[in-house]
C-alpha cells in the first residue's frame, strides 16, 4: 500500500511538510510506503476550461509543459492521498488549488478512478482560515467518492516561521492520529479487495 502527499505550500520543508511527515511516520510503522511531492518552485498552470481531457478520455490533461499529469498517474497508482496546504488569505495555496482543479477534472473525465481510495487534507496556519481551508481541500475527496477519516480534531497545526509548527503538540497529535486512522481504513480496504478476490 501507499499513501502520496502533495505539499502545497510555497515554502519546501516548512511547516506543512512538518505535520505532513508526522502523518507519515504513523503510516510507515504500519508498513505503508509514503512519497511526498513538494510543489514549492513548481510551476503549476490553471485549468482552461478546456474540457480535452474529456474528449481525450486518456487520463491526462491536454497541458503539458508542467508536472501535473505525472501528479495525476501516482494519484491514481496510490492508495490514499494527502493534499496540504499553509493557509494563504484563508485558503489553500495557488499552487494546491491548480493542482486541485487540473487533476479534478482529468479525473473526473475517466470515470473517477480514485473512488473508495482515502483522502486526506493537512493545513498548517498562523492564526484563522484553517478549517475554511480544510474544508475547500476535502470537496476534492468528496467528489470523487473517496474515504475521509476523522483524526479527533480538525487537521490543522499552528506556526508562521518554519519549524513553529513543532510547538503545537495539539497539532501533533491530530496528525498522528490521522495517521492511524489512515492505516487503519487502508488495511480495511485492502482485507475487503482481498476477500472479494478469494
Amino acid at each position: 500500500m501507499k499513501v502520496i502527499a502533495f505539499n502545497g505550500s510555497g515554502r519546501k520543508d516548512g511547516n506543512t511538510a512538518i505535520l505532513i511527515k508526522y502523518v507519515f511516520e504513523e503510516l510507515e510503522k504500519e508498513g505503508i510506503d509514503t512519497e511526498l511531492i513538494q510543489l514549492s518552485g513548481k510551476t503549476i498552470h490553471g485549468c482552461r476550461a478546456c474540457y480535452g481531457c474529456f474528449k481525450n478520455k486518456d487520463q491526462e490533461c491536454v497541458i503539458k509543459d508542467d508536472d501535473v499529469n505525472l501528479y495525476v498517474k501516482k494519484m491514481i497508482e496510490a492508495d490514499a492521498i494527502i493534499l496540504g496546504s499553509p493557509v494563504y488569505f484563508a485558503n489553500m495555496s495557488s499552487q494546491l488549488k491548480a493542482l486541485i482543479d487540473r487533476a479534478g477534472f482529468v479525473i473526473m473525465a475517466n470515470g473517477k478512478p480514485l473512488k473508495r481510495k482515502v483522502g486526506a487534507a493537512v493545513v498548517a496556519v498562523r492564526r484563522a482560515g484553517a478549517v475554511f481551508t480544510q474544508d475547500a481541500i476535502n470537496h476534492f475527496f468528496s467528489i470523487n467518492e473517496m474515504v475521509v477519516p476523522g483524526a479527533g480534531y480538525w487537521n490543522m497545526g499552528f506556526g508562521r516561521e518554519i519549524g513553529e509548527v513543532e510547538n503545537d503538540k495539539e497539532g501533533e497529535t491530530t496528525m498522528r492520529n490521522l495517521g492511524k486512522n489512515m492505516a487503519w481504513i487502508l488495511k480495511c480496504i485492502e482485507a475487503e479487495k482481498n476477500n472479494h478476490l478469494n
